[in-house]
């Protein structure tokens, strides 16, 4: 298992992993090999950040902006859902 992401980290979408927007459903979905997961807005909020040009600390603080919610709460819920994807093979720290 890889070691969790920090603030720091640079998270982006693994190689086999596409974000799409399912225009009929009208919500974004992460695509990987023969499965898929439906994101709610803020996860989609997310996995767009996820480009390895962005640190999480940066993607919380644009956030927090975007819903007006405390930097720290931020970066601790976008933490774990980064984490999350990381331990499912979703995303990965860019190099």
């Amino acid at each position: 298992m890889p070691d969790p992401l920090s603030l720091e980290s640079r998270p982006r979408l693994a190689p086999k992993v596409r974000l799409r927007y399912d225009r009929k459903a009208e919500r974004y979905m992460l695509l990987y090999p023969e499965k898929g997961l439906v994101l709610n807005p803020t996860a989609a909020d997310v996995a767009q950040l996820c480009t390895g040009e962005h640190t999480v600390r940066a993607i919380s603080s644009r956030l927090a902006a975007k819903y007006a919610q405390e930097a720290t709460t931020v970066e601790r819920e976008v933490l774990n859902l980064l984490n999350a994807f990381l331990e499912r093979g979703l995303v990965q720290e860019a190099p």
